[in-house]
């Protein structure tokens, strides 16, 4: 039993619920697929027939979809850019076909790493230049604002070498986007990530990657969330192969890779995005007004149309084929859940909130249906909600009138600690509040757990870091001069915060990449209103390489934080028993997974003696310790103090112990039962 635990409903009534009217739906759904298309193993196969496929005889044999079109021709460099030479022949339910044979000498009529565009003709006599929707590779000159559809065919294709590794039981995830993984001011690449980040995330004891902004991506600033070509890896950071390798060698370190995938709306580019495909207002989506997401300025997908969850499905088994990511973030899942898309709307708990005429069954049963089908196709994958609604049963299997994720994000916490640090002084925070936020979840559907992300740090919010130091962080974060009272309590805040939210949070953990180290300022792409500057578009791993700079320090607890979750596994086993949160003392105390936390967050307070409760009895070590040097901290605990635990009752537990020795603000000790094995 969890004493702070939020006393929702248990999730089965809310699955039963859903059962009702999501279920069948889901059935059915099953049952046409086996009957029209044998099955969603070849139905999510489709990015096999649809764009361009290179056939035995060197032929190409193109299609796609374009119901509302008058006409459909190929044209591009292998043609001299002729409108009328290669015409598509019109099929069945809208869709298009068109062989194109081989030349002379029997090579492709059509090379790789040459450009082609869909020509459309409509009913209304428009003729409108389009990328196939499926196109696996488009590329931007560097003077022009569109995308070009690029034929990507290459001789040689990379080959995977290493197999996938085993789904982490404890999930330590390092959110990272390759295009600002470097300290230059310009775009790094897919290469650069493999030699120079990867290495960095396997010695921080990161045991999964999720990848950002890989899905092709027009405007560069809306840091990969208006799609404009789904089964294209973004060609800003380097070829489709290189990419490839990159997940290969974070697989040869036993790291899973999950793509953040974005099925939740669209761009509204049409010359290069999918956004009136054929001429007409819809194709892909609901007609406006219903199409459209007003407050993000995109398309909203129809997904109860037949060939949108064609596309759909088969991009999320194309990235896990083709390039053999291990699972998926999805993104906007609120927007997806409900008509209101979120919009102007708060959530509170109550039931009539996620059970009624606001939420859109098409996408409810979309989500089950592709969860279904990745967790039955791969039972390792790993799927990830973002969602801020609490949606009951999102992370109870499809099985049970759940949605089939096996993780949400716990999207109150990051917001939670943000609010702490603008709105309260120290000695005004409540230790209380901050306990219900991060225990504040669905019994048994799983959350992870940050304390930021992206979204955080993204212009007009800035790092926990530069919250906590702001300008001392560039003048007093070296080793060489005495540490200021700002820099002091940041860097002891810093840690305690991520390590509270590590072990008590959820049962995964979330890092955005550089904020393990303090990374100051904040995020901003370059755009028209900074003149196009790279400066803020970049992590300044640089810090890290410099000795004499504190930022190794942080850097250097949040590796051992993550080794020793690895170790005792905490984010694997049942929710923590908060045995104190003292509003005085400003103590926090739990015990999870046979490990005891103790916090002191009290800004000028320190305890001797101070009596905590544990349930397992026998010796206990310190394993880790915020104010250890090596961390920044001022060094004023023994690690070879043994500390025995007393038949005495404290706190709801059955015994205690005495810590003789309890700081202020700068320290938090973790100690672990070394003396017996407790189940």
């Amino acid at each position: 039993m969890i004493t702070e635990q939020i006393k929702w409903d248990e999730t089965p009534r809310s699955a039963c619920s859903r059962k009702f009217f999501s279920r069948p739906l889901l059935k059915k759904q099953l049952s046409i697929l086996e009957e029209a298309e044998g099955g969603f193993d070849q139905f999510t196969r489709s990015y096999r027939s649809f764009g361009v496929h290179r056939q035995s005889d060197n032929s190409l044999f193109f299609k796609e979809w374009a119901p509302a079109a008058e006409a459909l021709f190929l044209t591009g460099e292998f043609n001299n850019w002729n409108k009328f030479s290669h015409p598509y022949t019109k099929k069945e339910f809208g869709k298009w076909e068109l062989i194109v044979p081989p030349k002379h000498d029997n090579s492709p009529a059509v090379g790789h790493n040459t450009k082609l565009k869909v020509v459309v003709h409509t009913k209304d006599g428009e003729r409108l230049y389009r990328i196939s929707p499926w196109a696996k590779y488009v590329t931007r000159e560097e003077k022009s604002v569109i995308y070009d559809w690029v034929h990507w065919d290459p001789p040689q294709l990379y080959s995977h070498i290493h197999p996938r590794p085993k789904k982490p039981t404890s999930l330590r995830i390092y959110e990272a986007h390759v295009g600002i993984a470097s300290p230059e001011p310009k775009i790094a690449s897919y290469t650069n990530f493999t030699h120079n980040v990867l290495p960095r995330i396997k010695d921080l004891g990161y045991n999964c990657i999720q990848l950002m902004a890989i899905m092709e991506h027009a405007y560069y600033a809306s840091f990969g969330y208006q799609i404009t070509s789904f089964f294209a890896a973004s060609s800003r950071y380097g070829t489709p192969e290189e990419l490839k390798q990159l997940i290969d060698v974070a697989h040869s370190m036993g790291i899973v890779v999950l793509l953040d995938v974005v099925h939740s709306h669209a761009s509204k580019n049409t010359e290069d995005g999918l956004n009136r495909f054929d001429g007409s207002d819809s194709c892909f989506f609901h007609s406006p007004p219903r199409g459209e997401h007003l407050m993000w300025d995109s398309r909203l997908f129809n997904y109860s149309s037949w060939e949108v969850l064609r596309f759909l499905l088969s991009n999320l088994r194309w990235w896990m084929e083709e390039y053999r990511f291990d699972g998926f973030r999805f993104d906007g899942v609120t927007s997806m859940l409900y008509h209101h898309h979120g919009i102007g709307t708060g959530f509170s708990g109550d039931y009539s909130e996620y059970f009624g005429l606001q939420v859109d069954e098409d996408s409810l049963v979309y989500l089950m249906l592709a969860n279904h089908i990745l967790h039955t196709l791969y039972p390792d994958c790993i799927t990830v909600a973002e969602d801020v609604s609490g949606m009951p049963a999102l992370c109870r299997r499809v099985e049970e009138g759940g949605l089939g994720f096996d993780y949400r994000l716990a999207m109150a916490i990051p917001d939670k600690w943000i609010q702490i640090l603008k709105e309260f002084k120290d000695e005004d925070w409540n230790m209380g509040n901050i306990v219900h936020t991060l225990t504040n979840r669905r019994y048994g559907e799983k959350c992870i757990a940050y304390a930021e992300s992206h979204d955080q740090a993204l212009v007009g919010d800035k790092t926990l870091a530069f919250w906590l130091m702001d300008k001392e962080m560039y003048t007093n974060m070296s080793t060489l001069i005495p540490m200021s009272s700002i820099t002091d309590r940041g860097m002891q805040l810093h840690k305690m915060i991520r390590l509270l939210t590590h072990g008590l949070g959820g049962e995964g953990y979330l890092n955005f990449m550089g904020n393990e180290f303090g990374h100051p300022e904040w995020l901003d792409f370059p755009r028209e209103g900074n003149n196009q500057s790279y400066h803020y578009a970049r992590r300044q791993f640089n810090l890290l390489d410099t000795d004499h700079l504190r930022y190794r320090q942080l850097y250097a607890f949040d590796r051992d934080m993550n080794r020793t979750e690895d170790k005792y596994g905490w984010l694997a086993a049942p929710p923590a028993f908060i045995s104190a949160k003292h509003e005085g003392d400003k103590v926090i105390v739990f015990d999870r997974a046979n490990v005891l936390f103790i916090f002191n967050f009290h800004p000028d307070k320190s305890f001797q003696d101070y009596r905590v409760g544990v349930e397992a009895p026998g010796k206990y070590k310190i394993k880790l310790d915020s104010d250890e040097v090596l961390y920044g901290g001022h060094g004023r605990l023994d690690h070879n103090t043994e500390f025995f635990t007393e038949p005495t009752p404290f706190n709801g537990r059955c015994n205690s112990v005495m810590v003789n020795n309890f700081p202020q603000v700068v320290k938090l000790s973790l100690l672990k039962n070394v003396s017996m094995n407790v189940n």
